[in-house]
């Protein structure tokens, strides 16, 4: 893969092949969310004019740079009511790429995806994150290798890497990851971007899901919980169509909530935490009950934060989806009939979108969001180097 030019940042484009000049501020980020919305059936200027509250002049111009960095392309002519056909314009999904990864405790998972977020490749490999820095960062780089031939290309934006937490997104370390405190301390985000020649992004494995879910959401505006039952148990939350990381970066760490004061010892030093109960069971063979904690949890989460929607995912989950749909459903069912008050019904659960695949895609929407322009994206702009 390309390198970082001398004296760039490694976490940072260095303004080569990767970069967008063409993306200068909020204005355009909001004409290409527009043209990913529309899809293959393009929109008009007039349209994104209306749409953005742009005078269409600035529109003309916002889509002309576009159309020449490769990102938008016409898509054909309208039916005018009036006057001549309109010209419609598309966005063009090859124009660019990002790669999400999923680095679990003991499984890496590697995409390549476009600008329209559908993943083109996928590699999965073993991974044994206890191994310590090189080993996992011999694996990444080898499992990127393998990818195809766009993953090597200037066209690649950079990199969204999600791992367990807990970590500081903002300055890219990890913190005491629950089982393996060694990693306390360790500049992951760039150590990679070091490694991979290309600007990487980190967040928790949780956040990185529920960015890419919340761009599924039709109206932006939605707020849901994410809960990720794999080798550990966390939250992604996201709150009127943003992701919420907290002040600190530390939200989420649903996993580590107290529900039995002298409970099984966790990985966190603490005793009786969800996580500890919940895996307890689920390796004992007890999926029902390790659902019906997960449920009480869950009814925890709503009461807090007053979420629209619970979603579920993690490989406990999708081994037995029916059986944790179900006892979360009826926990907060339960919740509902004890409110009592008329006026409540049971928040709806349902299992996340991108099954296995949810963490990585959700990855490589830390690199795309800010394109676009995404509330809760990882540093929110856009500029004329590309993602910072």
């Amino acid at each position: 893969m390309a390198s970082v030019l001398p004296g760039a940042p490694a976490s940072v484009p260095s303004g080569g092949g990767a970069g967008l000049p063409a993306l200068r501020g909020h204005n355009a980020a909001l004409v290409l969310g527009l043209l990913r919305s529309a899809g293959p059936a393009g929109v008009s200027r007039l349209e994104l004019a209306a749409l953005t509250g742009l005078t269409p002049q600035a529109v003309s111009k916002i889509t002309a740079r576009l159309r020449a960095d490769g990102l938008a392309a016409e898509a054909g002519r309208r039916a005018s009511t009036g006057g001549k056909p309109r010209t419609v314009l598309c966005l063009v999904p090859e124009a660019r790429y990002a790669i999400g990864l999923h680095l679990d405790r003991d499984e890496l998972t590697a995409v390549l995806t476009d600008l329209a977020g559908r993943t083109v490749a996928e590699r999965t490999a073993p991974l044994d994150f206890g191994a310590g820095a090189p080993a996992v960062l011999d694996t990444v780089a080898g499992q990127l290798a393998a990818l195809p031939a766009e993953a090597r290309s200037p066209r690649v934006l950079g990199v969204g890497a999600a791992c367990p937490g807990p970590l500081d997104h903002t300055a890219g370390v990890l913190r005491r990851v629950t089982g393996f405190p060694a990693w306390d301390g360790f500049p992951l985000r760039d150590a990679l971007a070091g490694r991979l020649g290309l600007p990487v992004v980190l967040d928790k494995d949780t956040n990185a899901a529920a960015l890419g879910l919340a761009q599924r959401e039709p109206d932006g505006r939605g707020s849901f919980g994410y809960l990720h039952l794999g080798t550990g148990l966390g939250a992604g939350l996201v709150l009127g169509g943003a992701l919420y990381r907290g002040a600190r970066t530390g939200a989420g760490e649903f996993g580590h909530q107290v529900l039995q004061l002298d409970g099984p010892p966790c990985g966190c030093g603490k005793r009786g935490c969800v996580e500890a109960l919940c895996l307890d069971r689920a390796a004992r063979g007890e999926p029902a009950e390790a659902a019906r904690i997960l449920g009480t949890a869950a009814a925890n989460l709503v009461e807090l934060l007053d979420i629209d929607r619970v979603l579920l995912g993690g490989r406990t989950v999708l081994a037995r989806p029916g059986t944790y749909v179900r006892g979360v459903a009826e926990a907060l069912a339960e919740q509902a009939r004890v409110r009592g008050d008329g006026r409540t019904s049971a928040v709806p659960v349902a299992l996340a979108e991108g099954g296995a695949r949810a963490v990585a895609d959700g990855a490589a929407h830390l690199v795309l969001a800010p394109l676009f322009g995404a509330p809760g994206a990882p540093f929110g702009a856009v500029t004329a180097t590309g993602v910072r």
